[in-house]
């Protein structure tokens, strides 16, 4: 009995000594950390660009853009100013390709990209233009710029005198390569609206593009090897073939780039991207989405009659047809639903001689509602006037 007692003594003061334990169980997890903020400002997304535009390139009709009239200064894709001046001195006659260039002591000391040109070195107006367009080569650019213009200053001039003749107004060119200013001069401006108007002027001239698709050439017989910096050429190989890139760090990456799919031409403008693979992906992605989601329709073929009649009350014929003086060729989104039409803007009577090529009237040619562009009614042959006895017959009415 004695024993028994004693043993539930013992069990009651051991139960008095165990700790109080609050919850079913221990948690064994470590504490949660706090998440560092800086670390993930830093791994967000940089901004891909800072304005872009795709544009189909015959009719001018812009597809999708962002900040497209926001000045930029362009860097190296100034040159394309450059290569329009050529074209348009070669269109004339005022330059050949085999022309030759001799490389001023001014031009050798120009640095960035370059071709290493020599004072006194002499080159082609074609191998210049490859250098320019290949290699976005600075001393080339100076040493064209001189032998056009006699200096930079005088081509400068001469580069804002067109573009301003081509209606680009958001653009001032204060260099002839792209290069960042030195301390006290301005930067190039402009914008992708801009670079846009003078890409589709590029375009009327073929050789632009058989210069701005190499992807590499060896200058100077060989001994240096310039390698295309527009890296779209490869990646989209067989679509893209032009136009120039253009980098300074304060600028960023930018890009003109043309591509063509069956009838479809797009330019895509990318400027102010924070490396060249964002900014070639940006305009890859561009690429895609408008090849597709457009398909082109042609609208009016240049030559084709134009059936009806303008009667001339002075002509040796009673009347005449006209023709279309060019060609019309429009996008149209896949899932557009609209119908195009054309309306014939022409007088009844027109008096006087015609000359081959005159305009008699228009086309007018509609998206549902909205006027999408006009082209030219000509005449296909030269009317003249009929003698004096004719016209005054049909002054009395009579059919003659």
């Amino acid at each position: 009995m004695k024993r028994a007692f004693f043993l539930i003594l013992l069990i009651l003061s051991l139960l008095l000594f165990i700790p109080e334990v609050h919850g079913k169980t221990k948690s064994h997890k470590k504490p949660i950390r706090p998440v560092n903020t800086a670390t993930k400002q830093k791994a967000e997304k940089e901004e891909p660009y800072k304005a872009f535009i795709v544009v189909e390139a015959s009719s001018g009709k812009v597809l999708e853009g962002e900040n497209i009239h926001e000045k930029r200064a362009p860097a190296s894709v100034t040159k394309l100013m450059v290569a329009y001046i050529v074209m348009e001195k070669l269109t004339k006659g005022e330059l050949q390709l085999d022309t030759k260039i001799t490389v001023s002591k001014e031009a050798s000391k120009i640095g960035g990209s370059q071709v290493y040109l020599k004072e006194g070195e002499v080159f082609t107006v074609e191998d210049m233009m490859k250098a320019l367009l290949v290699a976005s080569a600075n001393d080339a650019a100076y040493a064209i710029a001189e032998h056009i213009s006699g200096s930079k200053e005088e081509f400068i001039r001469l580069m804002n005198e067109k573009a301003r003749s081509l209606g680009m107004v958001e653009t001032e060119f204060n260099s002839v390569h792209g290069l960042p200013p030195s301390s006290g001069q301005k930067e190039d401006m402009t914008t992708c609206n801009d670079l846009v108007i003078l890409a589709r002027e590029l375009l009327k001239y073929p050789k632009i593009l058989e210069w701005t698709s190499i992807k590499s050439e060896g200058f100077r017989d060989g001994k240096f090897i310039m390698n295309n910096h527009n890296k779209l050429l490869t990646k989209m190989d067989g679509i893209v073939d032009g136009l120039k890139t253009g980098y300074y760090a304060k600028t960023g990456f930018n890009i003109v780039a043309t591509g063509k799919k069956s009838d479809l031409r797009f330019i895509v403008v990318v400027m102010g991207s924070p490396s060249a693979k964002i900014r070639d992906n940006v305009a890859i992605e561009k690429f895609k989405k408008a090849f597709s989601q457009y398909r082109v329709i042609n609208v009016v073929k240049k030559g084709e009659i134009v059936d009806k009649d303008i009667y001339l009350e002075d002509g040796r014929y009673r009347k005449i047809k006209g023709v279309s003086g060019g060609d019309f060729s429009f996008p149209i989104h896949v899932d557009n639903k609209g119908s195009v039409k054309k309306e014939i803007v022409v007088p009844e009577r027109i008096k006087g001689e015609i000359k081959t090529g005159q305009k008699l009237g228009e086309i007018v040619i509609k998206l549902d509602t909205e006027v999408i562009g006009k082209v030219d009614i000509v005449s296909p042959v030269f009317v003249p006037k009929a003698n004096l006895f004719t016209r005054f017959i049909r002054k009395l009415g009579l059919n003659i």
